[in-house]
């Protein structure tokens, strides 16, 4: 049994239901609980993100922005921790009914950003946890920033830094599509999907579309992984699946084939 942990991240777009606010997609949450549980794979990092939990109250207090306006800014950002602490509970329950010894970890009492950066972590806590085989679950948050008063650290910056900060083994990110594209595959039908990529072919991609000066054509995927590359560069693989097809998880986790996008050092 490996000592270095898996970090499984499972997005908001999979758990939620985007179109409507607060809505917890639990039938995904069970069946990933289920996959997740047959794996069984140790030491294992669950960390998802917020979808229709966060989103919508994030962005109506302006939380990323900082701390700008006292008396709705602070209840706003009470409100947006507040429903992933709801979610959480609902991903961490799911978990503890199939059997995996799953711990709630919040990310806003132990993490403060600098300017949106991960600046300090309390690590020891999460450590132990990981030594005793516990399964540490931890999200996207609404957290303390040295420099902006408060701000909203993303799932996908987690990840890269705790695979890092714990010298993972790998990192499995589990979103609603199959992986990255070469277009967003939702809008243009003549996406394909990147099976295999390395961290210069991802930073090649990055200065193409930036040259072109028009937004993400991907979908959003490539910023989401361009926050990876820290963490691969340091020789951690990255697996990107559709976490909305059953089965996906599992056999990642189990190191089985499926559909996906691999990144690599190269």
């Amino acid at each position: 049994m490996s000592t270095k942990p898996v970090i499984l991240k499972l997005g908001g777009s999979v758990i939620t239901r985007k179109e409507k606010p607060s809505t917890a997609n639990l039938k995904a949450i069970k069946r990933l609980a289920d996959e997740i549980s047959s794996a069984k794979v140790a030491p294992l990092v669950v960390v998802h993100g917020g979808g229709s939990f966060a989103h919508p109250l994030a962005k109506r207090y302006a939380i990323k922005e900082g701390y700008k306006n006292k008396a709705s800014q602070a209840f706003g950002f009470a409100l947006t921790h507040q429903g992933m602490v709801a979610l959480n509970k609902l991903v961490v329950d799911a978990l503890i009914k199939h059997k995996l010894p799953a711990v709630a970890v919040s990310p806003s009492s132990c993490i403060v950003t600098k300017s949106g950066r991960i600046h300090t972590i309390m690590e020891e806590p999460l450590k132990k946890l990981l030594q005793m085989r516990f399964v540490p679950v931890l999200y996207g948050d609404a957290v303390l920033d040295s420099d902006l008063g408060f701000t909203i650290l993303s799932g996908d910056q987690l990840i890269a830094y705790l695979a890092m900060r714990l010298n993972a083994e790998r990192i499995i990110v589990g979103i609603d599509v199959d992986g990255l594209y070469t277009a967003d595959p939702k809008t243009n039908s003549s996406a394909k999907l990147v099976s295999h990529i390395t961290i210069e072919e991802l930073k090649g991609m990055q200065q193409q579309i930036e040259e072109a000066k028009v937004p993400d054509v991907t979908g959003g995927m490539l910023g989401k992984i361009a926050e990876l590359i820290p963490s691969i560069e340091k020789g951690i693989t990255a697996l990107i699946v559709n976490a909305t097809k059953p089965k996906n998880v599992y056999k990642a986790l189990k190191g089985e084939k499926v559909t996906g996008t691999l990144i690599e050092k190269g």
